[in-house]
């Protein structure tokens, strides 16, 4: 069957290429409907980042899943929507045996598509029940952004535990970045009751203004608005959610927030260098204003399914909107085109609807 593979350490070896069917993966089978395309495959395919399993030198890369049970079994239907979590757990750590590997403490999980695991980039999948993740037929093809929406679903939820360790209200967020985390997160947060404010390199009147708009967000190019005067102009934000490339943006994104202000880091640049701060940003505001700062990786569970019923109420909020998310498919030999994409979304299509 055909599969996208990688050599993972090796730039241009990323392709399609004739795979087996791997039935020891899972108890149920699924045929693959469309998997996203984000920046972790884009690091794979330049050698930058991923390993192949134990043994083997390629990799199946994605791990941004829509696909259909094919057979009944563990309590799925055939015909059911399905999308699967992503990280396994080390079987050692505590959080891992309470069934949260999105918080591993060992560092030695695997990944559906990125560390030794292969993903879902391939004509059929096999998967174990507990991993699967329903999506209700009303999301329909949508249900590919599952997996990103479960980032921001565990980064808001975390944000907010967080922020509620003393009494707190959250009226106003910032978020930096109009990629799919960032659009997805501005979403969320609407959907949550917040004002918003989404802050991207993309001038005022790109695309991704206009959907940021549409979802009830403010929208500021910060090519065009210093940061500082957004501060001002706003009073600082009680959450912020970096979703950048950049990690100059995570240290910008600190001096953003007001009084009890908690700043959800989402984002990732591994490229060497420096960043800058103002020393009486990180040497007194965060300490005296009670700022919290912190990361959050992948996702728990609770936060796959949260994030299913929350695009599904984003989806009868603002159906037109939701669907411009999702701005190129192409099947999956034409996968150079979806990885060169830089709107929101872009997906593979193993098999038309």
């Amino acid at each position: 069957m055909r599969a996208l593979v990688s050599r993972p350490g090796t730039s241009g070896s990323t392709g399609v290429a004739d795979v087996r069917e791997a039935a020891g993966e899972g108890t149920v089978r699924v045929r693959t409907l469309e998997v996203g395309v984000c920046g972790t495959d884009r690091e794979i395919a330049e050698g930058l980042f991923g390993a192949a399993p134990e043994g083997e030198e390629r990799l199946v890369i994605g791990h941004e899943l829509l696909g259909v049970v094919e057979r009944d079994a563990h309590g799925f239907a055939r015909g059911d929507l399905v999308s699967a979590t992503v990280r396994r757990s080390c079987g050692r750590c505590a959080p891992c045996l309470a069934g949260a590997p999105d918080a591993c403490a060992t560092g030695d999980y695997l990944e559906r598509g990125i560390v030794r695991l292969h993903g879902f980039a391939r004509e059929v999948v096999f998967e174990h029940h507990e991993h699967l993740v329903p999506v209700p037929p009303s999301l329909g093809r949508l249900g590919v952004l599952a997996e990103p929406a479960s980032i921001c679903a565990r980064g808001i939820r975390h944000a907010m535990a967080i922020g509620g360790r003393q009494p707190w209200t959250a009226e106003r967020a910032l978020v930096f970045g109009a990629g799919a985390i960032g659009m997805i997160s501005t979403m969320f947060l609407r959907l949550a009751g917040l004002e918003v404010w989404t802050a991207a390199r993309e001038p005022s009147d790109a695309p991704a203004a206009g959907l940021a708009r549409e979802l009830g967000a403010a929208y500021a190019s910060v090519e065009e608005v210093p940061l500082a005067d957004l501060r001002a102009e706003t009073g600082g934000f009680d959450v912020v959610v970096e979703a950048t490339i950049d990690a100059q943006a995570k240290v910008d994104a600190i001096g953003m927030l007001r009084r009890s202000g908690v700043c959800c880091l989402l984002g990732i640049d591994g490229r060497p260098g420096h960043v800058r701060i103002d020393r009486r940003v990180i040497g007194v505001d965060v300490v005296l204003e009670n700022r919290a700062v912190f990361g959050s990786v992948n996702a728990n569970r609770v936060d796959w399914l949260a994030a299913v019923e929350d695009l599904d109420r984003a989806r009868r909020r603002w159906p037109e909107a939701l669907e411009r998310f999702v701005g190129l498919r192409v099947p999956v030999e034409r996968w150079a085109e979806a990885f060169a994409h830089r709107g929101v979304k872009a997906t593979l299509v193993f098999e038309e609807a």
